[in-house]
C-alpha cells in the first residue's frame, strides 16, 4: 500500500458543506423576516454567495481575518435591501444564527459513508484537514456522523495558519505523524487543497466535484506545467476505491 496517512478536507469533500447551506441560508432569511426588505429573495442569496466566495478566498490566503468574515458576508447581502439598519452586531447575530442551522444538517457527499468505510477497513489512517471554524466544524462532524472515521482533526484556528499555506500543511504533518512520502490530500478544492498539499510535496487527489477544466490545473500561481497536475482526478467518491 502506497499510502499510509490520508488528509482529506471535509467541507463539499465529504460534507454537503453547499447544499446544507442553501438550506440553512433559506432558513435564516425567514427567521429574520428579509422578506420585509426584499421584494426577491433571490437577490440576497446571489449576493451572499458572490461575497462569500470572495472572501473565504481571501482568508484563506490570510488577507483577512474571521471577525472580518463573519461580519462582511452579511454585511453586504444586507445591503442590498431596502430599509435595514446594517450593524455589525446584527449581522454578527444573523451569523450565528445561519452556522446553528448549517451545523445541524446531516447532508453528506454521494458516497462517503462508503468510502469512510472502505478507507477505514484497508487501514488507512485518516486526518481531516479544514480551515472551517473550530466550534461549527465539530458540530457538522457529530450532524453526520463522521467524527469517529478520523484519527486526527487539524484545523486552521489550531493550526495558526490557513490552507493553502506551507505552515498548515507542516502542522498537521506533526499532529498527525504523518510522513511526505505516504500521504495522500484529498480535497475538493483546487487553490487550498491541492495546490497547498502540492507545495508541501504531498500527492494529491482532486475530487472534481466543481468542474475544474484542464486549464485551470496549470500555470496557477507559478507553479510550473510540469508539476501543477493532482496526481488523481475523480468526478466522484466512489472512483477513489478504485486507486486507494
Amino acid at each position: 500500500m502506497k499510502y499510509k496517512d490520508l488528509f482529506i478536507d471535509l467541507d463539499d469533500t465529504l460534507y454537503d458543506t453547499y447544499g446544507n447551506a442553501v438550506i440553512a441560508l433559506s432558513e435564516t432569511f425567514e427567521d429574520y423576516r428579509l422578506d420585509r426588505y426584499f421584494a426577491d429573495p433571490q437577490v440576497f442569496y446571489n449576493a451572499y454567495w458572490a461575497a462569500n466566495i470572495d472572501l473565504w478566498g481571501r482568508y484563506s490566503r490570510g488577507e483577512i481575518t474571521r471577525d472580518y468574515l463573519i461580519v462582511e458576508r452579511f454585511r453586504r447581502p444586507l445591503s442590498t435591501g431596502v430599509g435595514l439598519d446594517i450593524t455589525a452586531a446584527f449581522c454578527i447575530e444573523m451569523s450565528d444564527c445561519f452556522l446553528d442551522h448549517c451545523a445541524s444538517k446531516s447532508g453528506v457527499q454521494p458516497g462517503a459513508y462508503e468510502l469512510m468505510d472502505y478507507l477505514k477497513r484497508r487501514g488507512y489512517r485518516m486526518h481531516m484537514t479544514s480551515n472551517g471554524f473550530h466550534e461549527v466544524q465539530y458540530k457538522k462532524l457529530a450532524s453526520c456522523g463522521l467524527r469517529s472515521y478520523f484519527d486526527t482533526i487539524i484545523l486552521s484556528e489550531d493550526a495558526g495558519a490557513n490552507k493553502p499555506s506551507l505552515a498548515f500543511f507542516d502542522y498537521a504533518l506533526r499532529q498527525s505523524g504523518a510522513e511526505v512520502a505516504t500521504t495522500l490530500m484529498i480535497g475538493d478544492n483546487l487553490q487550498t487543497d491541492i495546490f497547498g498539499a502540492m507545495r508541501a510535496g504531498l500527492d494529491t487527489l482532486l475530487y472534481n466535484r466543481w468542474n475544474v477544466t484542464a486549464d485551470e490545473m496549470f500555470l496557477r500561481d507559478g507553479l510550473e506545467r510540469a508539476d501543477s497536475s493532482p496526481t488523481y482526478v475523480v468526478e466522484s467518491l466512489a472512483e477513489i476505491l478504485n486507486i486507494l
